[in-house]
């Protein structure tokens, strides 16, 4: 490095060059004494003054502050930064260390190093925006799961949907038909007359095992699961701590400490997570263990007058499939294709003699052929979500639009399954006044006064006579439907004291739409209110 001697005496004669270069008569002046050491430069950490001496700016860190955690015995580098929370926001101390160490090195009379560093962690540069969100994109973002009947049915011509995280079929056009409305008709006629079979393996599936499997069960849910025998399922309803539905579906008693659940599509890995809440923190005195076994099974449901038929086609010789030997929510092994093991249940969700067969995944998709195969004499036909949500409309069974968070046990018709016999979740919040108030809109269905007229899901309820305003509003729409079995629209709603008020008429004014129509409260059972078909 050249001294500062040398540095002024050259600045001093170029200077003179430069005001000769201008015409002036100049001399360079003799240039004044310095020390002949070099010093380099030597850094400020920090400049007295009377206000705050900011050293992180994004936490607001003070030098004043980090005198404190000096004074306190928080002089390690690592306590001070938790303690004062130097250099711990979004930069990591890129911007904030340096300084407050220097700050803390003066304080205990030390050298930054032996004072001491942190590590400063990734990213190390700043990070472009397009670099985080990037991928975020089509199905990059979120994989799509595939039924195992996906590609058979993508060779039927399926038209798809997605159902949570899954791709489901939503019905099965056939040449010739002019729309889909044309197409969900025939599959719900199908199933009505005949028998049709849909992938219902996007089902949430649980398995539940161990010496306190039963007890848990009692606890998540509100009705009671101890005295169900082995080989048979029950519907059960299950509530959050707030005394609102969580969920609902079917559960199976495999084995004396041996259950399966299932639960809705969309709800799968939300209950999962419910019930290891449950397990792990609520109750780990309990002999209780789960694993979700969705992907692992493929199941379909056969549904009609002709599903008996068929399903002693596909099974194994030797399955007695009797109202005797195999009745209305039985549940229990059996074999198809030669000794494959396999599942079946008795339930419906369409309200006609139903069951569902669950197989291994890897044999998902030769299940669904020989199916199809075994059902070609019975006028089989597959269908879709759509048909499956006019079915379960036509038989007043709740789903997404009735389950929205917002509705309790009692508002869906279901307050009667609430066992007072034990203690379950959310039975003391379900019980606060404002969710026993009898004028809680609760689960009613609805008819067109005029048939011809189409119903619209999130129309509200307006009494007759009064204006279509938000005081005057006394529930909505939840769920609508073309039914081909009654020949009109149908609708499940939620409305103020719904129950007594069957047979009465109100609006159901749509305001975004431009809808206002007459409509009649019913009962939310349209189709079989005894349940013949369904035992039958």
């Amino acid at each position: 490095r050249p001294a500062l001697a040398d540095c002024l005496a050259d600045g001093a004669r170029l200077g003179a060059e430069a005001a000769r270069a201008c015409g002036f008569e100049a001399a360079a002046e003799a240039a004044p004494s310095t020390d002949p050491e070099s010093v380099a430069a030597a850094p400020v950490w920090r400049v007295p003054g009377k206000g705050r001496g900011f050293v992180d700016f994004q936490n607001d860190v003070t030098e004043a502050d980090i005198a404190i955690a000096h004074a306190e015995g928080f002089r390690s580098v690592e306590h001070l930064k938790r303690y004062t929370t130097l250099g711990m926001a979004t930069d990591q101390g890129k911007t904030a260390n340096v300084p407050g160490l220097a700050v803390m090195a003066a304080l205990t009379g030390r050298s930054i190093p032996a004072t001491g560093t942190t590590t400063y962690r990734p990213p190390y540069t700043p990070v472009a925006i397009g670099a985080l969100a990037g991928h975020h994109r089509g199905r990059d973002f979120r994989p799509t799961r595939l039924a195992p009947s996906h590609a058979w049915a993508e060779g039927e011509g399926a038209v798809f949907v997605e159902a949570g995280l899954w791709l489901r079929a939503q019905y099965f056009p056939r040449p010739g038909e002019t729309d889909w409305q044309e197409t969900v008709d025939r599959e719900v006629t199908t199933v009505r007359t005949a028998v049709g079979v849909c992938d219902v393996s996007t089902l949430g599936k649980i398995d539940i095992e161990g010496e306190d499997a039963a007890e848990f069960l009692e606890r998540v849910y509100v009705n009671s699961w101890k005295s169900l025998p082995v080989g048979k399922a029950r519907y059960g309803l299950m509530l959050r701590e707030d005394g609102f539905v969580m969920d609902d579906g079917t559960t199976a008693r495999l084995g004396e400490r041996h259950y399966l659940m299932t639960t809705t599509t969309a709800n799968a890995a939300g209950v999962m997570r419910h019930l290891e809440f449950c397990a792990q923190v609520l109750w780990p005195e309990l002999d209780v263990r789960m694993v979700s076994v969705t992907e692992q099974w493929a199941q379909y449901s056969l549904a009609g007058p002709r599903a008996r038929e068929t399903l002693g086609a596909v099974l194994d010789p030797g399955h007695d499939l009797s109202d005797a030997a195999f009745p209305y929510l039985a549940a229990g092994a059996v074999t198809v294709g030669g000794g494959i093991p396999a599942r079946l249940f008795r339930i419906s969700f369409s309200g006609e003699r139903a069951y569902e067969l669950a197989v291994p995944a890897s044999h998902g998709d030769a299940a669904i052929r020989a199916i199809m195969a075994a059902g070609a004499p019975h006028g089989i036909a597959p269908y879709g979500t759509e048909a499956l949500g006019v079915m379960r409309i036509e038989k007043g069974h709740v789903a997404g639009g009735e389950l929205n968070g917002q509705t309790t046990a009692r508002d869906l018709g279901l307050g009667r399954m609430m066992s007072r016999k034990k203690d379950f979740v959310g039975r003391l919040m379900a019980e606060r006044p404002a969710l026993m108030d009898p004028d809680r809109p609760a689960l009613v269905g609805f008819v067109p006064v005029d048939r011809s007229r189409r119903l619209r899901a999130g129309a509200h309820f307006v009494a007759l006579g009064r204006p279509a305003s938000a005081e005057h509003d006394e529930g909505h729409m939840t769920s609508v439907a073309f039914s081909p079995s009654l020949g009109h629209s149908i609708g499940l709603g939620l409305l103020k004291r719904g129950p007594e008020r069957i047979g009465e008429r109100v609006r159901a004014v749509d305001p975004v739409r431009g809808g206002d129509i007459e409509v009649e409260v019913a009962s939310p059972v349209f189709l079989d209110p005894a349940g013949e078909r369904l035992h039958g």
